[in-house]
């Protein structure tokens, strides 16, 4: 039989194929020699859906379907082998062959001129560490692989160096991960998935001196040293709010509760005062009232690099007079958490909430306590962090910024809603307002800051504005995210200070520090 991949017949092209349906042939006008439904072919009528080669279809070119030839009248299948004869083979990938232990095998042509396969050959595999072989055979015994360019080798515990069953994404799946619940990976390979940490914050010290101890408070879980290779906190510190000194011992705690206010994750929440932290029932250390407050006897400067990022000045709430006293912090508490981030981690978010005996009567005056979330971090993507570092601020829809604190009462932004609705302002200074967006008091319960009708402290304290007759209000848990760079070392500076003068303190409570494998719109919002 001859192998052309078309032949012509005198008035006749040949077509092959394995089942070339008579619609797809284009008849011809039947002549009237044909009958209907036939063509006529070189003056022979044939019907194309009977044709039993599915070859004598006439005005199309031959096209024989792979492994096929056209003949003539007929359609065969071309060898691809003599019948009986043997080669060598290998399926492995180029340059692998004969690398040992990788070899070629043998295969031998069948009845039907076909190969069979490949018989006794041996092909790269993964790397099995440390077993003296190379086992993918590329030429290196016991390479250690990081095919997915993560910084964790296969060798160095990453389940998942290549896209597979195991991940969809492998450069988010290594040792250095954090577990994201739900997603049905083992993103930190500890051999389970979807396993959370364990919760570290039960029994904790409430009066405890390391800051570390602070960190698990608030759900920071795990540890790890500056030159490690999986996240965790490295550091955590107390300091003045310049980074320098020692805060004043009763001004921070661990509660399990604060009043009526309960946790947002776990057992425990970390607590910094410029005053006690402590609500009426509390111990180690004891309850002082807030209103009026305590001078603990401590300045410093504020965070100079904050400071400098706002051209020298404290930021303040759009309507509001500066802050008083310049930039000395009055009895200023700073904890700061030193940190790497986990590898597939691009944000994070924690829950703070703040409280002031400044609520209502100094609400937008120039004494107005500040609480900063200072984030250290090389991440320079979009959205971006705030400028001057500072997390704790709420960005209003008209653009207007407004730092966390009691001034988020001014202007009824919705942000401070423990609280009584009414006047506001009504202090010595200060801007005269109202609040109506306050949701209840029902978590300052027990504080300390639900004390009703307050005595005035000073000769120009009212005690109160109005009808709001509480010694203060919290603004209920605000959510206060920030982006970071996966796998680096961060800093978050946690500071509270008075301002102007040492007295009526401010509290917050922190708690619920979470990573996000998404990046975060940077800033602090009301919980959802």
């Amino acid at each position: 039989m001859s192998n052309y991949p078309y032949r012509f017949v005198t008035g006749l092209v040949l077509t092959c194929g394995l089942a070339l349906a008579a619609s797809a042939c284009g008849p011809t006008p039947p002549s009237n020699n044909c009958g209907s439904g036939q063509i006529e072919c070189n003056g022979v009528c044939i019907d194309p859906t009977t044709d039993p080669n599915n070859c004598g279809v006439c005005d199309r070119i031959c096209e024989p379907a792979a492994g096929q030839s056209c003949m003539d009248g007929e359609c065969g299948v071309i060898p691809e082998c003599n019948v009986g004869q043997s080669e060598t083979c290998y399926s492995g990938l180029a340059g692998t062959e004969n690398n040992l232990p990788c070899s070629s095998g043998n295969r031998i042509c069948d009845a039907d001129g076909r190969w069979g396969p490949c018989q006794g050959e041996v092909t790269p595999m993964p790397e099995i560490c440390a077993n003296g072989v190379d086992d993918d055979c590329n030429g290196t015994v016991d390479d250690d692989l990081d095919a997915d360019g993560d910084g964790y080798t296969v060798c160095g515990g990453d389940c998942c160096d290549t896209a597979g069953t195991a991940c969809a994404n492998p450069v988010l799946v290594n040792p250095g991960a954090f577990e994201v619940d739900g997603n049905e990976v083992d993103d930190d390979c500890d051999g389970t998935v979807d396993n959370p940490l364990p919760a570290c914050d039960s029994g904790l010290t409430s009066n405890a001196s390391d800051g570390m101890q602070y960190a698990m408070a608030m759900d920071l879980c795990q540890t790890t040293t500056e030159q490690g290779d999986q996240w965790g906190v490295i550091s955590a510190t107390f300091s003045l709010a310049d980074g320098s000194g020692t805060p004043a011992a009763d001004a921070h705690s661990i509660r399990t509760g604060f009043g009526a206010t309960a946790t947002q994750a776990g057992d425990s929440m970390a607590v910094l005062s410029t005053g006690n932290a402590a609500a009426q029932t509390d111990s180690n250390p004891s309850f002082v009232a807030f209103q009026g407050g305590q001078d603990l006897g401590l300045s410093s400067g504020t965070p100079a690099d904050w400071l400098a990022a706002n051209g020298g000045n404290l930021p303040n709430a759009p309507g509001c007079p500066d802050p008083a006293g310049g930039t000395t912090a009055s009895d200023p508490h700073m904890l700061t958490l030193r940190i790497r981030t986990p590898s597939n981690a691009n944000s994070f978010s924690m829950s703070v909430n703040f409280f002031s005996s400044e609520y209502p009567e100094w609400v937008c005056s120039p004494y107005n306590d500040f609480f900063v979330v200072l984030l250290d971090s090389t991440f320079a993507g979009t959205p971006a962090n705030p400028a001057d570092k500072n997390l704790a601020r709420y960005t209003a829809p008209d653009t207007s910024i407004y730092p966390v604190g009691v001034n988020l009462a001014f202007g009824n932004t919705g942000l401070f809603q423990q609280c009584m609705n009414g006047e506001t302002g009504c202090g010595d200074g200060s801007v005269a307002g109202s609040v109506s967006t306050c949701l209840g008091t029902t978590e300052l319960v027990g504080t300390g800051f639900d004390i009703t009708n307050p005595p005035p402290q000073f000769t120009d304290d009212l005690g109160w504005c109005g009808t709001s007759n509480l010694a203060g209000g919290a603004t209920g848990w605000l959510l206060t995210s920030g982006n970071v760079v996966p796998n680096e070392i961060i800093e978050i500076r946690l500071a509270i200070w008075d301002t102007g003068d040492p007295w009526y303190d401010s509290l917050v409570l922190l708690d619920n520090f979470q990573w996000s494998v998404e990046a975060s719109e940077p800033g602090t919002v009301v919980v959802n």
